[in-house]
């Protein structure tokens, strides 16, 4: 009997919840095969079996909490395995992309990625699987869908914020019998998890927020000048991110005690900067972090972010995006928000707000012109930050984003 166990799940995280049993005591299971899922505060983890056999006996039901190395289920490997069964799919009604199709008897995938593959109308047979022995999981498939509905479609316009934050989460309600005036849903792991990270942070930290604006005039006729030269010569779209994490990188360099981490009695200087970038996904706020954003020229920046942000919509973000940074940024102005106070990303110090810019008056030489503003926050923990730092810092975000050639004199 082979027992199956929680696998190590990443730095810190020491817990999971068993999301979704993919096999029943009896099935038979094939090597790669998923055997259940597992959901964390960061991703879903699928554990395969590294053995063919007969499923014996499952120890935990979906929804109990799991340990790291806590067993969850035992195969018996001297049963008869079977191979996996040729997949078949809906024929396919929408366009996808040419690749080179596997014989249909060795396609090997994950009932997950089986269940929506059938959904969507998807051959798995030109899905190509990146789990253990090439085995086709869900994210594959996801990947896979995205492709095919960019190639159906021309290219969005370029979203003049951020692409990591361009899509909104979906939002989505549980279904509604008539006459029900209350609905209960029991909360998620990462729900839980995110509860407990932003209670941990408001009361570990002596929280603090300043505020700023900008002139986004100079910026924005910097980035329409550039965004077509950049574009063809780089292959990346030029957003307005790339210029405040450089600005941020900067800023931080200026006044290290923003970059910083309290330890017990002692304050951990870094000195480079790992740049998160809160992401909203279906799944909930995830905070990849793009390493070594500080070395990094713009369009440089601009490629990283934007293949984090992907792995993050694609559920294949792993635990070295998520682990590591020091400072972070969010920007809720492209859900509209004007103004808010962003909780720190514990135990981080700090976290730039970025938010809508919007026309409004202002006094300039003398005279009431209209101008794109944007109102900036930071919020910090002030027992390691002091209130000055914290208004030099945004005073150096805003002269470096209403100067950005500034920033390209930067070494």
């Amino acid at each position: 009997m082979i027992q199956i166990k929680v696998p190590p799940l990443g730095e810190s995280i020491t817990e999971a919840t068993v999301s979704r049993w993919m096999k029943n005591a009896g099935d038979p299971v094939a090597i790669g095969d998923t055997l259940v899922e597992l959901e964390t505060d960061k991703i879903t983890v699928e554990v395969p079996a590294l053995n063919a056999g007969v499923l014996a006996k499952r120890l935990k039901n979906e929804g109990d909490v799991v340990a790291v190395a806590d067993i969850l289920a035992e195969l018996d490997e001297t049963a008869t395995a079977v191979t996996a069964k040729p997949v078949t799919a809906k024929p396919v009604t929408a366009p996808h992309p040419v690749a080179a199709a596997k014989p249909v008897a060795a396609v090997r995938a994950a009932p997950s990625a089986e269940r929506l593959a059938g959904e969507e109308g998807i051959n798995l047979a030109a899905v190509s699987g990146t789990g253990r022995g090439g085995v086709v999981s869900k994210p594959d498939v996801i990947e896979h869908l995205a492709l095919a509905k960019s190639a159906a479609s021309p290219p969005p316009a370029p979203s003049v914020l951020s692409a990591a934050q361009a899509a909104p989460a979906k939002t989505v309600a549980p279904k509604l019998e008539s006459g029900t005036r209350e609905t209960r849903e029991k909360l998620t792991t990462r729900r839980k998890r995110i509860a407990e990270n932003l209670l941990l942070a408001q009361h570990s930290t002596a929280h603090l927020t300043t505020f700023n604006e900008i002139d986004m005039s100079a910026v924005s006729t910097f980035r329409e000048r550039m965004k077509e030269k950049v574009e063809k010569e780089h292959g990346v779209k030029l957003s307005f991110m790339p210029f405040f994490a450089k600005a941020a990188c900067m800023a931080l360099k200026a006044f290290p005690a923003v970059n910083a981490q309290l330890d017990g009695d002692s304050i951990v200087y870094k000195h480079y900067v790992n740049l998160g970038i809160a992401v909203a996904s279906e799944a909930g706020l995830v905070v990849p972090n793009v390493k070594d954003a500080d070395q990094m020229r713009m369009v440089g920046f601009s490629r990283a972010m934007n293949a984090v942000a992907k792995r993050a919509r694609d559920g294949k973000l792993t635990m070295d995006d998520l682990t590591g940074g020091t400072f972070t940024i969010t920007n809720g102005g492209v859900f509209g928000s004007l103004v808010s106070t962003p909780i720190i990303n514990y135990p981080q110090v700090a976290i730039l707000g970025l938010h809508k810019t919007q026309d409004r008056p202002i006094a300039l030489n003398g005279q009431v012109v209209i101008r794109p503003m944007m109102y900036i926050a930071l919020s910090y923990d002030h027992r390691v930050i002091d209130g000055q730092q914290a208004v030099l810092f945004l005073v150096r975000i805003k002269e470096l984003m209403e100067d950005p050639t500034a920033m390209l004199l930067d070494d």
